[in-house]
Parts: C-alpha cells; structure tokens; sequence
C-alpha cells in the first residue's frame, strides 16, 4: 500500500514530532478494518498516539483511504466536503499522476516496513 502526507501535513507532523511509524501504523489498522470513523468517499478518521501516550489522547487524522492500495493524510484544516473532493482526486492518481504530485513536492511518500522500495 502506497502512504503520502501532504505538504501541509508533513509541517505540522514535524512541528508535533509524529513519526511516520506512527502513520505507518494508522494505515495498518485502517486496512485490517480497524477504522475509527468512515465519513464517506474514501475518507476516514484515524487516531494516531501521541509519543509516549495512546490513541485515545492523541491525534485524531483525516485520512484518504482506498484499502489495499494508496493513503494520504490531510492537515486537519478542511470541511468534509472538501475532503471527499480531494478524496475523488488523489485516490484517482495513477502512477504517472502520483510521480508528478511527488515531483512538485505535493506529497510525501511515507515508507512503512512492508513496503518495497520502488526507485
């Protein structure tokens, strides 16, 4: 599964110290089922813990969600309405479209364990 943070996400997830482990982790759950809110159009709500805390006082991430293939997660700055837009358009990318959002630094990929390396 393909995992991206945008731009804006990757400065606040800096700024807060989270880890792409941690993203790593979210996705994981949301694609063995364990989602903690699916608000429609391929958007979901994810808790991710704090460090040296849990999920239940950490950070509650929106998420673009096609299971068993891309994920990218959004600073929480939007209405739903807007995220179910960017929903229909980042889980639409194909290749040549994720490599070119890439390229401009529009996402970030976030490397996860099971995750080959594709240069």
């Amino acid at each position: 599964m393909q995992t991206f943070k945008t731009k804006a996400f990757a400065r606040f997830a800096g700024r807060e110290g989270l880890e792409d482990a941690a993203l790593c982790e979210a996705v994981r759950r949301a694609g063995e089922g364990l989602i903690d809110a699916d608000l429609g159009g391929g958007v979901i709500k994810q808790r991710i813990a704090r460090q040296g805390g849990g999920r239940s006082g950490g950070f509650r991430m929106i998420v673009l969600f096609r299971r068993g293939a891309l994920a990218f997660f959004g600073y929480l700055e939007h209405e739903l309405t807007t995220y179910r837009l960017l929903a229909d358009e980042y889980l639409s990318l194909d290749a040549a479209g994720i490599e070119a959002a890439r390229a401009t630094g529009a996402i970030i990929e976030v490397r996860c364990d099971d995750q080959a390396i594709q240069e």
